[in-house]
Parts: C-alpha cells; sequence; structure tokens
C-alpha cells in the first residue's frame, strides 16, 4: 500500500467535504481516505493512488461541481479567487476583499449552523457568503427562548437572508444577507408573529432602550403581581367565609388582571396560526380550570406561572449582566489630552495617534504605548495574571488593564474597534453564537416535544372520559399536561450554561470561539503540545555552570566576540554577574566544534564533546537538557556550561493536573532529541516526539489519535498553524503567531500552560451543567405527568415543572460565575 497527499482545488464546503470522504473510503480501491478541510488536503492510501484519481474526482464532483484533485507538489495546485454551486444550494467564495475599515483581511473558515464553511474576516462588518455582509444586532424585548429558536427559523427562510443566528444569552441577532439593515423592517415584523413588542435595533440604540426598560418594567409587573396575588387570597377567604358570587368575581378579577396580557396574546397568535405556544397552552388549561369548576386553581395557576416568569426573567437577566459585565470592558469616554489640556471624549471617537492620560486606579481605554509615567498595571482582566506588571515609556498597553499606582500619558495605537477590550468582547460573542450540538439538538427536540405532549394531553382528556364516564378528572389531568408542555427550559437552560461557561474561560483570559469547541473538549483523550513557547519560554540562557563564576568568565572571554545564541547567551550571563572578560591573545572558531583561544598565555577549548576527544582531553559524559558548552585549560577539563530553553513556571503542574485528570500527555517537537526527552523528563510526559516538520507534527497527531481518541493541540508558532487545524480541538497561546491565533478554537491570552488543564475543566463543567439541566427538566415533566395520570398531581405542581424547573436550570447554569476554587 501506498500513500499519497493530493491537493483539492475549489473545495469550499467542509459539509460537502465529509460527504466526499465517505464515498471515496466506500471506493473498493481506496484502503483509507482522509479529506482535511481546513488545508484543503486529500491523504489517501491504495495500492496505486494515482490511478484512482479521475475516478474519485468524478465521485467528488457528484458532491460539489469544479473540484479539481492535483499531487501536492503540482505548481498549479495554488488558491485561485473563484466561485461555485455544490448541491447544498449555497454559493462559495474563496478570496481576499477590501472594506472600509482600510485593512487588510485574512481568509479563514468557521461553520454555521448550515453545515457548509463560510470565510468571515474583520469583526465589524464581514463579508462571508457570495456579496454578502454580517452584522449584529440586538433584539429588545426579546422574552422567550423557545420565541428565539422560531424566529431565527423563520428568518434562515426569507429569501434575502443568507444566514441569521439568535443568541438568546445576548439577545444578539448576527445577520448576514446583501444589505441587513434594509431588512430589518421584514425580520421585525415577522418576529412579531411569534411574540409581540420585539424591536430589532443597534447596539447602542438597543442598549439605552434596554437601560429604560429596567429601570420601568420591574416596577409595574410588580404592582400587578401584589394586586393579583390579593385578590386571589380575597377570593379564597370570601370561599371559605361562605360568599360564594364574591368570591367568583374576586378570582375573576384577579384572573382579568394577571392572564390579560396571556390571553390577548393567545388570541393574536391563534389568529397567525401560532397555536402551540406557552400563552395559548395557558390559557386553555386556566380557561378550562374554570369550564370544571376549579376557579380559585384556574388563578393560582396563573398567578404562580407570572410569578414563575417574573423570576425566571430576572435570573436570565441577572446572569446576562454578570457575564457582559465580566466581559465588556469597552470605555464610555476617555481623558484625552489636547495642547496639555483634559478632554473628556467618547472612547469610539478616539483615533489613533492621540495622547490620552490614565490616571491611577482608571482602566487603560485602548491599546497604546507609554510615552510618559511609571507604574504597575494589573492585566488580570485580561490575561487572568495576578501578578501587576511594571511599565514605563517605551512600553506596550492593553486596553482593559488597570493602571494601579503611577500617572501613565499612553498614545493611543488603536481604535476602540480594534482594542483588545473589543477583541475579547467580539470573540465571546462569536463564541455565543457558535452553537454546540446539544443546543441544535435540543432546539430540534423543542419543535416535536411541544405537539406531541399538547396531542397527549388531548388523548388523555378522551379516551380514559370515554371510558370511565369521569370527564372532571381526565380533563384537569390534561390540563396539567399542557401547563408543562412548554419546553422553554430546555431551550433556555443550554444555551446559557455555554454562553456562562466562556464568560467563566474569558475571565481567566481563555477564550473559546465556540460552544462547539467547547463540545470537542469534552471527548478529547490526549493533550499534545509544542515544546518552544508553549512548555518552554523561548529564550535561550545560562541555566547550570560547573566550575563557578571563574569558570563562567573563562569561557565568556572566549565567546565575547560570536554572534552564536549560545556565545551570546554565556556572555550575556557573565555581564549580568558583573564578572571581568579578557579579550583572548589568540581566538580560532572550529567550525562545528567550538573555540580554541589563548588566554593569559593557556590554551582554553570552549565546545562540544568533539572538540575535546580530538584534543586528547579526558571527561565524562554530560547527560543534562539543553547544550553543552564543556571548557578544558591547558588539556585539562575543568567543567561545563549549560544553556537550555528554560521552563515555563506552571509547565509541571499543568502536566501533573492533565495526568491527574485522565489525559494523556505527548510532546511534538523540531528540537533535538536529546533535549526534548530531557524536558519529558523533567515535566513527566507520557511521550515526547522530536526532530519533526510541520507536516510531520501532523502525521503524529493522527498517529496517537488513532491511539488513544479525540486529540486537543496546544502550539503558538506559525508551522503550528496545520496541526491545530488538524486536531479535534487546536489551542494557541496568545503570545504565539497571528495564523496560530486564527487557526485555533482556543486562545489562551495568559499563555500560561495551567490554562490548559484550567480550559478542559471549564468545558467538563459546562456540559455537565447543560446535561444536567436537560436531565432535570425532563425528568421533573415526565415525573409529574405521570403523577398526573394516577391522580397524585395538580396544575400548581405542573406550573413549578415548566417555570419552577426553567428558574432552577437557569441559576444552575450559572452557578459556574460564582465558584471560587476554581483552579
Amino acid at each position: 500500500m501506498e500513500k499519497k497527499i493530493y491537493r483539492m482545488e475549489h473545495l469550499g464546503c467542509a459539509n460537502c467535504a465529509a460527504k466526499m470522504e465517505a464515498k471515496f473510503n466506500a471506493h473498493p480501491g481506496v484502503k483509507e481516505a482522509t479529506i482535511t478541510f481546513a488545508t484543503r488536503q486529500l491523504r489517501l492510501t491504495a495500492e496505486d493512488p494515482d490511478a484512482l484519481i479521475p475516478e474519485l474526482q468524478t465521485l467528488a464532483r457528484t458532491v460539489e461541481d469544479g473540484i479539481v484533485i492535483v499531487p501536492r507538489e503540482d505548481p498549479t495546485a495554488e488558491a485561485h479567487v473563484h466561485h461555485h454551486d455544490c448541491d447544498c444550494g449555497h454559493e462559495h467564495h474563496t478570496h481576499h476583499h477590501d472594506c472600509d475599515c482600510g485593512h487588510e483581511h485574512h481568509t479563514h473558515y468557521h461553520d454555521c449552523g448550515c453545515g457548509h464553511a463560510h470565510h468571515h474576516e474583520c469583526s465589524h462588518e464581514k463579508p462571508v457568503h457570495s456579496g454578502g455582509v454580517t452584522r449584529i444586532y440586538l433584539m429588545e424585548n426579546l422574552g422567550c427562548a423557545n420565541c428565539a429558536a422560531k424566529m431565527e427559523a423563520k428568518f434562515n427562510a426569507h429569501p434575502g437572508v443568507m444566514e441569521a443566528t439568535i443568541t438568546f444569552a445576548t439577545r444578539q441577532l448576527r445577520l448576514t444577507a446583501e444589505n441587513p439593515d434594509v431588512l430589518i423592517p421584514e425580520l421585525q415584523a415577522l418576529a412579531r408573529t411569534v411574540e409581540d413588542g420585539i424591536v430589532i435595533a443597534a447596539r447602542s440604540e438597543a442598549d439605552a432602550g434596554s437601560r429604560e426598560k429596567k429601570e420601568r418594567q420591574p416596577v409595574s409587573e410588580k404592582t400587578v403581581l401584589l394586586l393579583g396575588a390579593a385578590l386571589f387570597v380575597l377570593g379564597l377567604v370570601l370561599d371559605h367565609l361562605g360568599a360564594g358570587i364574591p368570591a367568583l368575581i374576586s378570582c375573576i378579577t384577579a384572573y382579568i388582571l394577571l392572564g390579560r396580557e396571556i390571553l390577548a396574546t393567545a388570541a393574536k397568535n391563534m389568529v397567525k396560526g401560532h397555536v402551540f405556544d406557552e400563552n395559548f397552552l395557558m390559557s386553555v388549561a386556566t380557561l378550562g380550570a374554570f369550564l370544571i369548576g376549579e376557579a380559585p386553581e384556574a388563578v393560582g395557576v396563573m398567578l404562580f406561572y407570572r410569578v414563575g416568569e417574573y423570576f425566571e426573567h430576572r435570573a436570565v437577566e441577572r446572569s446576562r449582566s454578570q457575564i457582559m459585565e465580566a466581559i465588556d470592558l469597552r470605555p464610555e469616554t476617555v481623558n484625552l489630552l489636547v495642547r496639555g489640556k483634559v478632554r473628556v471624549t467618547p472612547a469610539e471617537r478616539v483615533l489613533p495617534g492621540a495622547t490620552v492620560l490614565v490616571r491611577p486606579g482608571d482602566r487603560i481605554p485602548l491599546d497604546g504605548t507609554v510615552v510618559s509615567g511609571e507604574s504597575r498595571i494589573d492585566t488580570a482582566p485580561i490575561t487572568g495574571e495576578p501578578v501587576p506588571v511594571r511599565v514605563t515609556a517605551g512600553d506596550s498597553v492593553m486596553s482593559g488593564c488597570i493602571n494601579i499606582s503611577g500617572q501613565l500619558t499612553v498614545k493611543v495605537e488603536k481604535p476602540l474597534s480594534e482594542s483588545m477590550v473589543t477583541r475579547i468582547l467580539d470573540s465571546v460573542e462569536n463564541a455565543a453564537a457558535s452553537k454546540p450540538k446539544i443546543d441544535r439538538f435540543i432546539t430540534r427536540f423543542a419543535r416535536i416535544y411541544t405537539p406531541i405532549v399538547v396531542f397527549g394531553a388531548a388523548a388523555v382528556a378522551v379516551i380514559p372520559s370515554l371510558v370511565t364516564g369521569d370527564w372532571h378528572y381526565w380533563v384537569y389531568t390534561a390540563l396539567t399536561f399542557l401547563v408543562m408542555s412548554c419546553p422553554c427550559a430546555l431551550v433556555l437552560s443550554v444555551p446559557l450554561a455555554f454562553f456562562a461557561g466562556i464568560g467563566v474561560g474569558s475571565r481567566k483570559g481563555i477564550l473559546f470561539k465556540g460552544g462547539q469547541s467547547m463540545e470537542a473538549m469534552g471527548a478529547v483523550k490526549a493533550v499534545v503540545m509544542d515544546k518552544t513557547g508553549t512548555l518552554t519560554k523561548g529564550d535561550f540562557s545560562v541555566q547550570q555552570v560547573e566550575g563557578g563564576d571563574e569558570l563562567l568568565a573563562l569561557c565568556a572571554s572566549c565567546e565575547q566576540q560570536s554572534s552564536h545564541p549560545i556565545a551570546v547567551s554565556i556572555s550575556a550571563a557573565a555581564r549580568e554577574k558583573g564578572l571581568i572578560l579578557k579579550v583572548p591573545e589568540a581566538l580560532e572558531e572550529i567550525a562545528g566544534q567550538g573555540i580554541r583561544a589563548v588566554l593569559d598565555g593557556k590554551t582554553v577549548l570552549c565546545g562540544n564533546s568533539r572538540l575535546l576527544e580530538e584534543n586528547g582531553v579526558v571527561f565524562d559524559a554530560v547527560q543534562a537538557r539543553g547544550t553543552i558548552v564543556l571548557v578544558a585549560v591547558e588539556g585539562v577539563y575543568a567543567g561545563f556550561v549549560r544553556i537550555a530553553d528554560s521552563l515555563k513556571k506552571g509547565s509541571a503542574e499543568a502536566v501533573q493536573d492533565l495526568r491527574s485528570g485522565g489525559y494523556v500527555t505527548v510532546m511534538l517537537t523540531g528540537d533535538s532529541e536529546q533535549t526534548a526527552e530531557a524536558v519529558g523528563r523533567e515535566l513527566g510526559l507520557d511521550g515526547v516526539h522530536a526532530g519533526l516538520l510541520p507536516h510531520q507534527k501532523l502525521e503524529r497527531l493522527q498517529q496517537i489519535r488513532q491511539e488513544t481518541g479525540g486529540v486537543m493541540f496546544v502550539g503558538d508558532g506559525i508551522n503550528d498553524a496545520p496541526v491545530l487545524a488538524g486536531a479535534d480541538v487546536g489551542c494557541a497561546m496568545g503570545s504565539g503567531a497571528d495564523a496560530a491565533i486564527e487557526a485555533a478554537d482556543v486562545v489562551f491570552m495568559t499563555s500560561d500552560p495551567a490554562a490548559i488543564p484550567q480550559a478542559l475543566e471549564i468545558a467538563k463543567k459546562t456540559q455537565t451543567v447543560a446535561w444536567q439541566n436537560v436531565v432535570f427538566a425532563l425528568a421533573i415533566k415526565f415525573a409529574v405527568m405521570i403523577l398526573g395520570l394516577f391522580g397524585h398531581a395538580s396544575m400548581w405542581l405542573a406550573v413549578f415543572a415548566d417555570s419552577g424547573v426553567a428558574m432552577l436550570c437557569v441559576l444552575n447554569s450559572i452557578r459556574m460565575l460564582y465558584r471560587k476554587n476554581d483552579k
């Protein structure tokens, strides 16, 4: 069998790539075929791979037109500007573009809900489909998670919409169209057919309206609930005293006060053809209770439904505000310096080149460079690192960090839209819009859950009643089913759990690029890491000297004229200690061996073992990590200097935490085998693979995946981009290359290895909470249904199974924000 790699030109759809891979593997001549969409590569194993290419190319074109399969080394295998159509019905493009922001953009891929790969660029407006622009809007008055799912389906069915995603946790609409703003009136009208009062507006406009609403809404709603509760209690007291008519009047008044909006909305929705919504179901259930003579229970159910809904909405709003406060560090105003005077100016109006004043205690408003002043800044809001960093003139500072001590003057390098605070906010919002599989599953499940329960309620009301004749009992039981048939607890709690997890990660300097990334972490069995820049600092320095300062000075005197990185490290270490270096009387560099010099009339050898062996020097081999520079004086071994890339502070603890969590830990590096093995032993890694080129890292990663299962890769170099894209979950250090950060699913802003086990733990807890909500909500609902069939459940309990369970699921989702013992 022979394995070869080919490039698949014009491959623009991730879902189509998966279909092609399945077709290829079903071909009788193919032993194994793997398509990597991120790199457009086909890895083909067969007896004669080249002979199969025409057939496979024909197979590929049955899925997506225009596919060309060529050898990877073929010079024609370059990226082309093109567009094509595949059988999915979407048009796909690969291109660079210019937008009015004036910056260069780089194309990379992501998956949206349609299952196709689209290209996205800068954070404010992004062409993603043919001629399409993506913009973000806020949906004011959006109060129902299930309704949000229905609106999203309607929006995506609109002929002018290329893609629409509604994130209930943030109340955001991410809309892709040729001209999104033009579509807003039509989409707002569509949204109002599902839920009244929806207003779709730009974020800034909606924020102001939201603040006003928060100030007014709770007061009026509280008043209605208190009056309704008072009338309900009055009705119960009058009924107990035997005043039947006044009691009934009091109950009816309370019911109208509490349920008028629900009844009106249900009537409007019935006219529009929307039957299976919570307003209709509550109306039918409570009016049915009146008809069977259970007026107090009808009012009580409506009251407790409204109370539960009130607390549920408060819990959701509280969770939203807490998460957004944690991640939205954008300043409203800055202290702009104009001709020596301070002018308070809106942050979005400040352009690069301007100078701002940052007083002690202020948050740095925009990314820039310190012009004057000295201070310590708290970078924890951005990186999660608790130790303050000292900054002086010339140092770069990130927006969002807090100035602790001195006053700083900062020259703005980036506008607000490109500063770190906005990038983090955009990352979190983008992540919230990337829905995991469990979220999509629950949305689909909700579409069939409610009709099934409603038809089940009708069957419970009619069939047993015809058999037993006890219509009151079975109609009452059916009404309890209707109360519980709304799936809001399910639809609401799952995305909120992931949003909370993303928020927790951002506070720790861990940016998840989507719920899908968090979900994929749940299947990770092995954590594969690069060495330099990930586990080690990437700065070579003297780690050990055998022979003391005298030997270090001797070696540095010989090496001080060399520009080799090893020589520079030795000279720098000697100067840091204040050692006096001498000028050699004679000096000879021996290629591949080291230096022979004469100092104070003595011959000094500084180099590797080969240099000493050829000069007859007897010495013991040194087994240690890094580069060993051996020193001999007048033919006698004097000691050695060890230069190595120093380990990051948290590397050992991170590896230990990963192994304790049951993960296999492996290091892939291009460094020498000796150095890599030494690092592996020091850290206690399960496996080390050294001397690898970028494509060899990817091959080794795939082997590890076959042996262990899901693989997460952590790297920081530009050469890590292919393996990052090829891993099940790719993680990049925030200090790394832009290409690595772009290719990654998760970014560690701290560049601290401790973030690796932290990210896995957050992802695991998030998924646990999400599934807890699903299981808990369904278990309670089904338990109450069963109790109802046996006559042990009332409509009051049914209200708890609906609104009460929803509120508990919301509280369970946001409890991660309050954990104090997270590592």
